[in-house]
C-alpha cells in the first residue's frame, strides 16, 4: 500500500540522512521507524521471544543433535591456540627487551567488545 506523507523541508532532509546511515530506503526507514512505534519491532521482545524459544524441548533436541558439530570463530580459543604453536616452535629464542617490538610478544588480553564478537 503506497502512503503520501507531507513534512517539513529539515525533517524530510533528516529522514534522508537518516536512512543512508543505516543503509535503507527512505520507505524502509520510515516502515521501520511506524513499527517500533506500533510495538511491532521491539528489540527486548524479540529476544525474549528468542530465549522462549530455546526453552521448547523441539530446539532443546535440535541443540543435543548439532551439539559435536563445529561451533562459530571463538577468537580466544584460536588467539590462544595459534601463541601455544609459536611458543613450541620458537621455545627460550625470544627474551624480552632483546626485540625491537616486544609490546607484540606480550600477552595482553583482547578487549571485551572483542571476546564477544562485537
Amino acid at each position: 500500500m503506497a502512503v503520501s506523507v507531507r513534512m517539513d523541508p529539515l525533517l524530510e532532509r533528516q529522514l534522508e540522512q537518516a536512512a543512508r546511515r543505516q543503509g535503507l530506503t527512505q520507505s524502509q526507514f520510515i516502515v521501520n521507524a511506524v513499527e517500533r512505534a506500533l510495538d511491532r519491532k521491539n528489540p527486548y521482545e524479540r529476544l525474549m521471544a528468542l530465549k522462549a524459544q530455546e526453552q521448547r524441548p523441539e530446539y532443546q533436541a535440535l541443540a543435543r543433535e548439532f551439539a559435536d558439530a563445529e561451533q562459530p570463530y571463538e577468537p580466544d580459543k584460536a588467539r590462544n591456540a595459534i601463541l601455544r604453536k609459536l611458543r613450541a616452535k620458537h621455545g627460550g629464542r625470544h627474551r624480552r627487551g632483546q626485540h625491537h617490538d616486544d609490546r607484540r610478544a606480550r600477552l595482553l588480553p583482547l578487549p571485551a567488545a572483542r571476546r564477544a564478537g562485537l
